[in-house]
Order: C-alpha cells, then structure tokens, then sequence
C-alpha cells in the first residue's frame, strides 16, 4: 500500500479497503495523541471529552489526509471531492458520506477519475 498516496493525495480513486484502513490508522493516531494528553497530565477544553494540546494539534494536521482519504472515495463513485461538503449538514449529511464512501461500491470500470481499483490491469496506487 502507498501510504504517501493514500494520505497526501486528492487524484485517483481508491476502494474500500484502503479507506477503511485510512480511516482506522488515523483514529489510532487520534486516539494515541489524546492518551498522550492524558499520561502528560495536560489540561483540556470542553471538559472530559475535550482535546488537549497534543490532541487538537494532531487533529489539525490530519485534516488534509482525511479529506485526501474522503476525496478519492469520492472519485471512485463517480462524484467531484465537492461532496466531502455534505459532512456539513449533521446527521443526514453524515449518515449519506458513510455510506456511499463506506460501505457502497465504486463504479465498475473506469470513470473520469481513473481506472477501477479493483479491476485486474489497474495500477497499484493504493
């Protein structure tokens, strides 16, 4: 797996499986910063479940890979990285990106975006 692709790039598409874990390494890494705020004793906004220091910086700088990991999800439906914007609305909107980027497939075969990620002959970007 391209890592470098998988987080820092918006081009492409890639399936579920690389997002998924995407998405669980940066929750990792989310969860070991807020640990770290812990251990370290370091004061935290917005009460218990508030973000520390280390916590919010990390939150800041995942950021970008978040929307490179959602961007090519995205593309591999068929649909502009503009649609990341519908996580605005709560609840609805979060419900619909979870479940198109998610659990639906990819458009079979290539689309404006690039190869399928799961047909046979396409490169292994991710």
């Amino acid at each position: 797996m391209d890592w470098k692709y998988l987080f820092l790039s918006i081009d492409g598409r890639i399936n579920r499986q690389p997002f998924w874990v995407g998405v669980v390494v940066l929750v990792v890494i989310s969860g070991i910063a807020s640990i770290l705020d812990a251990i370290l004793g370091l004061p935290t906004m917005g009460g218990a479940y508030g973000r520390g220091p280390i916590s919010g910086l990390v939150s800041l700088v995942m950021i970008y890979p978040s929307i490179a990991l959602s961007a090519k999800r995205w593309h591999d439906r068929d649909k502009s990285a503009w649609w990341i914007l519908i996580n605005v609305i709560p609840v609805i909107g979060w419900l619909w990106s979870l479940i198109e980027t998610g659990f639906l497939r990819g458009t079979p075969g290539s689309n404006r975006f690039g190869p399928d990620p799961l047909a046979s002959g396409a490169p292994a970007a991710a």
